[in-house]
């Protein structure tokens, strides 16, 4: 079995030639894609053989697929500048951009107003901090039962699951809602992060809002309970469920790899894990008020009956700030332009099935990277 800091190093440090190779004409191919989604007049910043130096970033193992390409597609277009990123995990990417140990984070949930993020961050960076989404995708719920290639559950079920009170696959809870799929006698073995997880963060919060009681915890980054197995990493998880017959987890959809998904309840229908499901429930998602007009939150509505809308979702997001005393601001400003430019939300589109970010969101976004001062 490969490690989650086996997987971790090899993702940090083996940049693929074959993605950089092939980015120039995928990108053009699929630019005409999810035009709905962005802005018509929008493009990807332009090259610049003036930028140089070397980018350090951490944080969201959800979006390391996705940060691959656009690393890869970012130094070909700017030679004189080497990205490298560590996907260690949203709570390790917040701990180091705050102390000053990279220039930019990556995170699976919104920096926490009320526990001193915020403010750790203001305080590195000399001001207000830029945090902007850049990375939307559905979390899938995977499993691994013998003869089950599909499942449909609703929110109080799938929480019973994760909280450890429904035990067999075979249990009335599930049967009911799976006429016709023959289910085993077969122990349920629950599968959760073990590490500090932006990733658990949405999925904690979509149990709490859409568990109908059943999930008695708020949301947060470290699992709440000891029932269960603990996997270190998005790989961690995928590992355990795969090795382990009965086992369920959640993971990144980019992640899911050929799992067996769960389909989720979202008022009358199921809807299964897809970027399309994604982009309507954050499309029907508020921002969150009380911030700064650079950090840009997404309080998303676990609960929408919006049709086709998946709920069960991540908004990560990127952490930088407005200067850099070491000169690193320019190429920090025009990597994260690339990001969520429309080259790369359909880059990430396509090589990490994420949801390219709205329009009306992305011009947003675009406009707070825009005030990070070269």
């Amino acid at each position: 079995m490969i490690s989650s800091s086996q997987s971790n190093r090899a993702r940090r440090f083996a940049l693929p030639a074959v993605a950089a190779l092939a980015l120039g004409t995928t990108l053009t191919a699929c630019g005409a894609a999810n035009e709905s989604s962005a802005p018509a007049n929008d493009s990807s910043p332009a090259s610049s053989n003036q930028l140089s130096g070397t980018l350090k970033g951490a944080g969201s193992s959800a979006q390391a697929s996705a940060m691959d390409v656009w690393r890869a597609a970012f130094q070909t277009k700017n030679p004189g500048v080497t990205v490298n990123y560590d996907p260690a995990g949203s709570g390790a990417g917040v701990e180091q951009v705050t102390a000053g140990g990279v220039d930019f984070a990556a995170s699976d949930k919104a920096l926490d107003p009320a526990a001193g993020e915020v403010a750790a961050a203001a305080k590195r960076c000399g001001g207000d901090v830029i945090e902007v989404p850049d990375y939307v995708s559905p979390i899938a719920i995977i499993f691994n039962v013998p003869g089950v290639s599909g499942l449909k559950l609703d929110g109080p079920t799938i929480a019973k699951i994760f909280a450890g009170t429904i035990t067999k696959w075979n249990d009335p809870a599930i049967a009911a809602q799976n006429k016709g799929t023959k289910l085993p006698d077969l122990r349920i073995a629950p599968v959760h992060r073990s590490d500090k997880s932006g990733t658990t963060n949405n999925f904690t919060d979509y149990l709490h809002q859409a568990g109908g009681g059943a999930w008695k915890y708020p949301a947060g980054e470290v699992w709440p309970i000891s029932s269960g197995e603990g996997a270190n990493g998005t790989s961690g998880v995928v590992s355990a469920v795969k090795a382990g017959k009965g086992a369920i987890g959640y993971v990144d959809a980019s992640q899911a790899g050929s799992f067996s998904t769960v389909a989720v309840k979202v008022g009358s229908s199921y809807v299964p894990p897809t970027a399309d499901g994604a982009a309507k429930a954050l499309a029907a998602s508020p921002l969150e008020s009380g911030r700064s007009s650079t950090d840009i939150a997404v309080n998303v509505a676990r609960t929408t009956t919006a049709p086709g809308a998946y709920p069960l979702l991540l908004t990560s997001y990127l952490i930088a700030c407005p200067t850099y005393s070491d000169g690193k601001g320019a190429a920090v400003k025009a990597f994260l332009s690339y990001i969520v430019s429309n080259e790369g939300q359909q880059a990430a589109a396509s090589h990490a099935g994420s949801a390219p970010l709205p329009a009306s969101l992305q011009s947003k976004v675009a406009a707070a990277i825009d005030t990070i001062k070269g």
